[in-house]
């Protein structure tokens, strides 16, 4: 998990897996990773919310407008479920904007939790994946089907005035940050840089420039795309492409969620 920001002998791993069709409303992907050596982790955000277990602990982990970062030790293993965008709320039967960035699903779900995470530390990686996917399957969570075709929209909207659900302006963003914990503004920002996120391997390999990159996505110029992938990364967009240069992200699967970058922990940490 993590793109090495560094060069060393033990490379991370990490990989995503489509959910079971009967989740596909609510479940994004899943997936396991494992670090290759001990270091901060650094998750970029995505508007989404993971379910993810770490051979001691089931947490919930939130990422909507800045970088989180994690320690973790070196070989260490995690398995996880992402949770689409919008969905969160329903799932969790929680507010967004009342979650930290990581909490213990046990405070949120008790007894149901704390059971799994019993299973959960006794099972291989793949059954450990299963076990999380028939927790969120208990809950028969039924997201609000607006602000998830809001996000959608917003996908392929230059301007959040462009998205248009059947609600007014003014609730779309208390729905918005109900299921999300921002408004479609923010939702947005972030949506884009993790469009330019997966733009890093053309403008590492020189097949696309910055400025086009930019000009592309929206932005109102280069510098525009800087400062948003500061405030959203920490690093620089130049910082970010020498990342992509040294480690390629591997292909995603066939299956996989174009909505989610496999990009080695949710960005390019």
């Amino acid at each position: 998990m993590g793109v090495p920001l560094r060069p060393v002998a033990a490379r991370s791993v990490y990989r995503e897996v489509a959910p079971p069709a009967a989740l596909a409303d609510v479940v994004a992907c899943g997936w396991h990773g494992r670090t290759g050596w001990a270091r901060p982790l650094r998750v970029l955000p995505d508007g989404c919310a993971d379910l993810v277990w770490d051979g001691e602990a089931l947490t919930v982990v939130v990422t909507v407008g800045a970088p989180l970062r994690l320690w973790v030790p070196a070989s260490a293993s995690r398995v996880g479920v992402r949770l689409r965008c919008g969905a969160a709320a329903a799932v969790l039967g929680t507010s967004m904007p009342d979650l930290p960035a990581v909490t213990r699903l046990s405070d949120l779900w008790g007894a149901d939790a704390r059971r799994a995470e019993e299973q959960l530390a006794s099972a291989d990686p793949e059954a450990q994946r299963g076990i999380l996917e028939s927790l969120v399957a208990r809950r028969s969570a039924t997201p609000d089907q607006r602000v998830l075709a809001a996000v959608h929209a917003l996908g392929a909207a230059a301007r959040t005035s462009e998205v248009a659900v059947g609600i007014s302006e003014r609730s779309l963003r208390r729905h918005f940050v109900h299921a999300i914990g921002a408004g479609p503004k923010q939702l947005h920002r972030v949506r884009r840089f993790q469009r330019f996120l997966r733009l890093l391997e053309p403008l590492a390999a020189g097949r696309a420039s910055l400025a086009d990159v930019a000009a592309g996505l929206g932005y109102a110029d280069q510098s525009h795309l800087g400062r948003e992938c500061r405030r959203l990364s920490g690093s620089s967009p130049a910082a970010l492409v020498r990342v992509a240069e040294k480690f390629q992200t591997p292909a995603p699967a066939a299956r996989h969620d174009r909505a989610h970058v496999p990009s080695h922990d949710r960005g390019a940490r």
